[in-house]
């Protein structure tokens, strides 16, 4: 009773050690998922190494976790691969949802005057906000670009995912004050459906473009090294 009690208690320190690297790092799930996948193996093959003849131990695992780094070592160069990559998608999904103000900005000038003059004030401000959110899928544009072809011949800036974070929270402020702004036509326009609509369209745009400029400042918030 006493072994299984010890067996059920046993820890591994392969996994051990992926699980408190994976509790301090920040950054897409896809790519975090990857890298501690590629971490792992990394350790499990140098533990087989370090046991040729026989099945690796805990002395031949904790022997290659040493030899590979602590989580203070490895942490800041997975964080900034995870930076990079979280700030790649938050420049992505600017560059696909900022845009699409346009189409909107189209659908609140074919709604037509009224006695209240709401929209073509509301035709005003949105087209300023939508060139707020032109100017911030060009930069977000400008960084994919940074990190893509670019990288090879030029080092990426430190602050460059700080950046991207900040032009994505401002792309969402810019989409939240739009859906107000379709939202409050639709109530005194003939074309109500439709305003209502595109309002709640640019919500949903709005929540996903400020989850991930949240999550980009999260990361870029994070001690990193290149």
């Amino acid at each position: 009773m006493s072994g299984r009690s010890q067996d059920t208690a046993r820890v591994d320190p392969i996994e051990a050690h992926v699980a408190e690297l994976a509790a301090v790092l920040r950054g897409t799930d896809r790519a975090k998922t990857r890298m501690l996948a590629e971490l792992r193996e990394g350790l499990l093959d140098a533990a087989a190494e370090l046991a040729p003849g026989r099945e690796p131990d805990d002395e031949a695992a904790r022997e290659a976790v040493r030899q590979f780094g602590s989580v203070a070592e490895l942490a800041p160069g997975f964080q900034h691969e995870l930076t990079l990559v979280q700030a790649r998608h938050t420049s992505g999904r600017i560059l696909l949802l900022a845009p699409l103000l346009l189409p909107c900005w189209y659908v609140l000038a074919a709604a037509g005057p009224t006695a209240h003059g709401l929209p073509y004030a509301a035709q005003v401000l949105l087209a300023h906000l939508g060139g707020t959110a032109a100017a911030a899928a060009l930069a977000a544009a400008a960084y994919l670009a940074a990190t893509g072809p670019l990288a090879r011949r030029l080092a990426t800036p430190a602050r460059l995912p700080a950046v991207v974070a900040w032009t994505g929270t401002t792309a969402a402020v810019a989409l939240a004050l739009s859906a107000f702004t379709l939202t409050l036509a639709s109530l005194l326009t003939a074309s109500r459906p439709l305003c209502a609509l595109a309002g709640a369209v640019v919500i949903v745009f709005h929540a996903r473009v400020a989850a991930s400029a949240r999550a980009c400042r999260e990361c870029a918030r994070l001690p990193a090294t290149a």
